[in-house]
């Protein structure tokens, strides 16, 4: 049977302004963006999240089911408005965002998935720990955890929810315990911890938790901190013709999930140890598709590149 990738999160329509113009507009969410390049590469791929009965809500789960993600896990609130966010483009191309939801009473509401051991399970923003539905979120990654799936968690926890940090610290220390592999930036963990120095981060806040952590600094090297005191840098390569990076985090999401199962790399191997090689190979595979969704406007790869990464998941 084939392995499985099930995301839980957010989803938004991204209007997308360039010199304060609005240049486009595509479905979006951190962990949703990560599900439709996977879907576009071959991989079996299911969504969980809420959205609003409205035409944007439409849009969204109809994109899912065009894209082979399953979104029969998407609750649709028959009353609300689904959420709208506004990203601005800088001259580098980074983002600065504004969000507008219309959920006043979050009661997300789903029925587990089949999950088998190895299936892969992807987490994190605001969403993973929301007070509203952090019963559901939790429930659901217990409900994976016991079934031996790998837990992938992105922090990515912006700075417009810096004032509710330390109400939300349990839950993301509890998302912590959970996770068999950790991601975040140094702009994550400035916001949480108020420390961004990635080898402070990970002896201070992350050990503890887990050992496998990874975090990208823009620009800067990824750093890695693995079972076994492994440690190491990776250069990101330079690209040229750069239109956005809304996407660059999430599809380096989709990347090494990709790389995962590409390589057949199962929980039981990462509680053991993964080697250097395989590493090398993870992060080259999150990079590769990290750089390739900046060369556009929208927030995944494109059909053209999940084509041929189908191919070689199929090889």
């Amino acid at each position: 049977m084939a392995r499985k990738v099930i995301g839980i999160g957010e989803t938004v329509l991204d209007i997308i302004f360039k010199n304060d113009q609005p240049t486009a507009a595509v479905p979006g969410g951190s962990v949703f963006n990560s599900l439709i390049s996977l879907g576009r590469c071959g991989v079996q791929a299911s969504f969980i999240s809420e959205t609003g009965n409205d035409r944007v809500g439409r849009t969204i789960t109809e994109f899912l089911r065009k894209n082979g993600v399953d979104g029969s896990s998407v609750y649709v609130y028959p009353e609300s408005k689904s959420p709208i966010s506004l990203a601005f483009l800088n001259e580098r191309n980074d983002a600065e965002y504004i969000f507008y939801k219309d959920h006043p009473n979050d009661r997300l509401e789903f029925t587990f998935p089949n999950i088998q051991p190895d299936d892969i399970v992807v987490f994190g923003s605001y969403y993973a720990v929301n007070p509203v539905i952090r019963p559901q979120v939790v429930g659901f990654l217990d409900y994976a955890s016991q079934h031996g799936a790998i837990l992938y968690y992105d922090v990515n926890f912006r700075a417009s929810h810096r004032n509710e940090v330390m109400r939300l610290t349990p839950n993301i220390l509890e998302n912590l315990e959970y996770a068999d592999m950790v991601r975040g930036s140094t702009e994550d963990f400035e916001v949480m911890f108020r420390k961004s120095y990635p080898e402070t981060v990970y002896r201070t806040q992350i050990a503890f938790y887990t050992h496998n952590f990874i975090c990208t600094q823009g620009a800067n090297p990824v750093e890695l901190r693995a079972e076994g005191g492994l440690k190491k840098q990776y250069d990101v390569a330079k690209t040229s013709g750069v239109v956005s990076t809304i996407g660059a985090g999430d599809n380096f999401n989709a990347g090494f999930v990709y790389g995962l199962i590409k390589n057949g790399i199962t929980r039981q191997a990462i509680e053991n140890g993964l080697t250097e090689k395989q590493w090398d190979s993870l992060i080259a595979s999150a990079q590769q598709f990290s750089a390739e969704v900046c060369q556009s406007i929208n927030n995944y790869v494109s059909p053209e590149f999940g084509n041929e990464m189908a191919k070689q998941l199929i090889m």
